[in-house]
């Protein structure tokens, strides 16, 4: 039965909003209703009445109730009245008597939520108004269940907001939970921790869920009060029994941990550990084989690694400070946990082995800093070894094919794994190389009729050792002669038994990778490469029947060919005859499986091409095998372009143009075989490279998905840019022609990169060009700057935001190429509105990437202008407009100075002022002290100092000085 009274006077048809189904209407009024509690002086008293006295029945209401007295106490509580601060604390504990005396409890987001309330409260009075805040509490509930279960929640609350390491507070903040705890130790610790012991020995076997609650809170609270409370024979022995209970072992496990967590002297904590585990083992609990309960076993687990790691700090500890009888005694300790240890990493779970992968791997850190080890120790890595191996195998489980959360999980597991095999290689590389040695040998023996997961593992292993083992840019065929000659056995063996004819998808992935992770071997023995390429070639690699093989293969075909082309010249050809099909470009019919991805395919190009570029066919031959690569990309081309433009459908068009944009990508990437040595022209392939320009072009006037076409286009011009060179210039205005019209911010800011580029590598070749270009392209910019956009419109904001920082790095470009007559030949209106805006994103866009552009081009155009012999009327503008932004940018509020990228903006601020001194001289200085610092009202002696600093060589003194000019002026 509820308590119940009068009724409040609250807004009826508001609350009706609060139910989740409610409409609209409701609950914006039921929003409002709550803003309006939230700001009065005393409205809320309703909500407080409403609590104290039951008068609701609704959950939601209740909850708002709660909601609304939250919000006075965390953001108006300073502000109450002490008759107002009184009310809470009596509706509080009214509404907690009220929980004693129904038969069923809250549901439990109300109990969270009052919890919260009760929390708060806490914090603001405990050390002012309520002290006694915990003795009322326990004075009131007893041992009533419903009461405990709010007084646990409550204390787990309080953690949250005072102890939880995880959450950022304000010095403010953690000044006063300091003080909290501080209160708390002197005052009502042991109270407690008292009352945790009763709830714990009453409700254990009536109210399990109770007393996993009291198990938490005391694992939360153990880590910062005095351990001897709770590290006693009473309350172990009764943690212990828990320990075989089964609705409370988990959370037992875990209260033990924090205690064997706690920070504390390492002679200490040893003996603490020693006497928690000779408990246990007295209990039964080290025979883990005989437990079969597999949560408890992760739990108990996740204790042993707890107790591990923990005396593995204390050995480190105690070894540092030169300890050396109680160093050895922990060490005894930490020997005596190595057979549990393995136990649990080798537990057919696998959630109960990752539990324990960090004792084990600090272990073998213990182990690698000892400067000789026993026979026992050495037993012991090798088992390490053993059970790292077999953990590494898969079960007959896992899906290869359709991979979800269970072998995510299991990639992840055994990626700590490979951390283990990793530490082992660094504390005895012998003992591992001569233990994978030993299985890769004999699984390879019997692969035929091993299962795939043995294969794959063996295969695996050899793999994992080209990291675990170091080598110089994989130079693992040279060196030290036991390493080399075990694994050029082991690759023999691999490239030769024929296992990579296996039938399943994870032993030939795993076989292509090792292949290709030891290509260096071929180098060696190039006597195999011919074997090794079939398996690329066929049914065991590209041409298997897993997608997911075949794509991977691709990658790591154009990997292998990259690095040992010099040895497949005798092969060029009948590679290109059978990859022939792999070089088609799919259809855009829905329903057509090509075997390979669009992005597969952009491997298999580049590795054609470098086949071609890299062999030793006289020129006319890679000429012809280069276009008869490239020509059917471009027949292809122009007959899906002509369907595009008269195709109506949108799908269909879409479909079209990516077609039509893989054609020009794979073009594109056959180029990327050529280098500085190999230049197209050395090939004969300037030709067919210059037809696919001719060929591609015309895909920028098209009317319809411009924004597909122009992106593959553009990226076809930047790498012809480098390969062609001179030759692609023709080229180049009428493709900018097309690009500038009807553009978006995201076309022109990656159209600007490819004339920046243009004008870094050609200069004054580009000069009548980009004279040419210059405004159009400006004016194109600022009109897609100046449009309307949606005031939240974030995506828009950042486009026009890179947009504009890409159109101050042209400008910037254009200023330092030492073409001063492109911007110089604009004419005087261009020019300035042009050099307004640099002002502009230099002051007034707070965006320090942007202004420190502007200040490098300030400087430039300076540098160019700025002299006796510059521009007729720039010393003016110099006045009026530079100097003036190197003083307003850094005076503005959003210039951050603890900005690491701010701070780069200033100097390059300071650069320009120093510029302005080298070009003006001392009419600059006077300009300064007379005219424009007083017209800030900078004093005359800081005036002069400014000055003084100006004048100096230096200009490391200059930046130094204006940081710290304007930290005093924004003061």
């Amino acid at each position: 039965m509820a308590c119940q009274s009068v009724a409040a006077v609250m807004d009826e048809q508001a609350l009706l909003g609060l139910n989740p189904n409610a409409d609209a209407r409701y609950r914006q009024r039921a929003m409002a209703y709550f803003e309006q509690l939230k700001e009065s002086q005393d409205a809320w008293e309703v909500c407080a009445e409403a609590l104290a006295k039951g008068i609701y029945n609704d959950d939601h209401v209740k909850f708002f109730c709660f909601q609304v007295l939250e919000h006075q106490i965390k953001f108006r509580h300073a502000g109450l009245s002490a008759v107002q601060q009184q009310l809470i604390r009596e509706t509080l504990m009214k509404w907690l008597q009220c929980q004693l005396m129904n038969n069923q409890p809250e549901k439990p987001f109300i109990r969270n939520k009052a919890a919260q309330v009760f929390a708060l409260t806490f914090i603001m009075e405990y050390l002012t108004l309520w002290p006694k805040f915990f003795f009322d509490i326990l004075s009131l509930v007893g041992l009533n269940p419903h009461g405990v279960d709010i007084y646990l929640r409550t204390l787990m609350a309080i953690d949250g907001e005072v102890v939880d390491r995880d959450i950022l507070h304000s010095p403010e903040e953690t000044r006063r939970n300091t003080l909290i705890k501080d209160g708390m130790r002197e005052q009502c610790i042991p109270h407690l921790v008292e009352s945790w012991f009763q709830i714990l020995q009453t409700y254990q076997q009536s109210h399990p869920e109770l007393t996993c609650q009291c198990l938490e809170v005391v694992g939360a609270y153990v880590s910062w009060i005095d351990l001897n409370l709770i590290a006693n024979d009473r309350f172990v022995n009764l943690l212990l029994s828990q320990l075989s209970v089964e609705e409370l072992r988990e959370e037992a496990c875990d209260c033990l941990f924090e205690i064997v967590n706690k920070g504390m002297d390492p002679v200490d904590k040893t003996k603490l550990v020693e006497s928690l585990c000779q408990v246990l083992q007295s209990a039964g609990f080290f025979n883990v084989e005989q437990e079969e309960d597999v949560d408890f076993l992760a739990k108990f687990s996740r204790l042993v690694n707890g107790m591990g790691q923990s005396l593995v700090l204390s050995w480190t500890k105690l070894a540092k400070t030169g300890n050396v009888k109680e160093a050895a005694d922990t060490l005894q300790a930490i020997e005596a946990k190595v057979p549990l240890l393995l136990q649990l990493l080798v537990h057919e779970d696998d959630d109960i082995s990752a539990n324990i992968v960090g004792f084990c791997y600090e272990y073998l850190h213990v182990l690698k800093q000892l400067p000789q080890l026993t026979d026992q120790q050495k037993s012991n890595i090798e088992a390490v070894m053993l059970a790292v191996m077999k953990k590494l195998t898969y079960d007959d489980e896992y899906n290869f094919e359709n991979e979800g959360e269970d072998e995510a999980m299991f990639v992840e597991y055994r990626k700590q794994l490979k951390m283990l095999l990793d530490r082992l290689a660094q504390v005895s590389p012998e003992l591992l190389l001569e233990a994978v040695r030993r299985v890769f040998t004999n699984t390879m023996q019997n692969w035929q009729t091993a299962p795939f997961m043995e294969v794959e593992v063996a295969i695996r292993l050899l793999y994992m050792l080209g990291e675990a083992l170091p080598a110089s840019h994989g130079a693992h065929f040279s060196g030290d002669t036991a390493k080399t000659s075990a694994l050029q056995d082991m690759m023999r063996t691999l490239v030769s038994c024929s296992v990579s004819s296996y039938q399943h998808s994870s032993v030939s992935l795993e076989f292509f990778e090792t292949v290709v992770r030891y290509e260096k071997f071929f180098l060696v023995e190039p006597h195999h490469i011919p074997n090794v390429l079939m398996a690329f070639l066929d049914q065991r690699g590209l041409r298997h029947n897993s997608p997911k093989v075949r794509s991977r293969v691709a990658y790591l075909f154009s990997r292998f060919v990259k690095t040992l082309h010099k040895h497949m010249n005798a092969f060029i050809e009948d590679i290109l005859t059978r990859i022939q099909d792999l070089l088609e470009l799919a259809p855009p019919e829905n329903g057509f499986l090509a075997l390979l991805t669009s992005d597969d395919q952009l491997f298999m190009f580049e590795t054609a091409g470098i086949l071609i570029v890299n062999g030793e066919s006289p020129v006319e031959r890679k000429q012809a095998l280069m276009r008869s690569l490239l020509l059917p990309l471009m027949d292809a081309f122009r007959l899906l372009l002509a369907k595009l433009l008269q195709e109506t459908e949108e799908e269909r068009q879409a479909a079209l143009a990516d077609c039509l944009s893989h054609a020009v990508g794979f073009a594109s990437r056959t180029s990327k075989a050529f280098s500085n040595k190999q230049t197209v022209k050395q090939c004969g392939c300037t030709e067919v490279y210059r037809d696919c320009m001719q060929t591609f072009l015309p895909a920028l006037s098209c009317p319809v998905q411009r924004g597909v076409l122009r992106s593959s286009v553009r990226s076809f011009l930047h790498r012809m840019i480098i390969c062609l060179e001179e030759e692609v210039l023709p080229f180049i205005p009428a493709a900018s022609e097309h690009m500038l019209k009807d553009c978006e911010a995201k076309d022109l800011q990656e159209f600007i990169p490819l004339i920046s580029q243009m004008t870094a590598k050609f200069k004054r070749q580009v000069s009548p060009f980009l004279q040419q270009v210059f405004m159009p392209l400006v004016l194109a910019i600022f009109e897609v700057l100046a449009r309307p956009a949606e005031e939240n419109d974030q995506a828009a904001a950042l486009e026009k935001q890179m947009l504009r920082r890409s159109y101050f790095a042209f400008i910037m470009t254009i200023a330092a190429s030492g073409m001063n007559e492109v911007m110089a030949n604009q004419g005087a209106e261009n020019i300035e509105r042009v050099v307004f805006t640099i002002i502009q994103g230099a002051v007034d866009f707070p965006d320090p990437i942007a202004q420190k552009t502007c200040f490098i081009t300030l400087s430039k155009l300076v540098e160019l202008w700025g002299g006796k012999d510059g521009m007729v009327g720039f010393p003016d503008f110099i006045y009026k407009h530079i100097v003036p932004a190197c003083f307003l940018a850094p005076l503005k509020p959003t210039f951050d100075l603890s900005d690491a990228q701010t701070v780069l903006t200033l100097s390059e601020c300071a650069l320009t002022l120093k510029m302005i001194h080298l070009k003006r001289g001392p009419e600059f200085i006077q300009f300064l002290q007379q005219e424009y610092l007083p017209s800030l009202q900078v004093s005359p002696e800081i005036s002069q100092e400014l000055c003084q600093v100006i004048q100096q060589p230096d200009v490391k003194v200059l930046k130094n000085y204006m940081k710290a000019f304007f930290q005093r002026a924004k003061l």
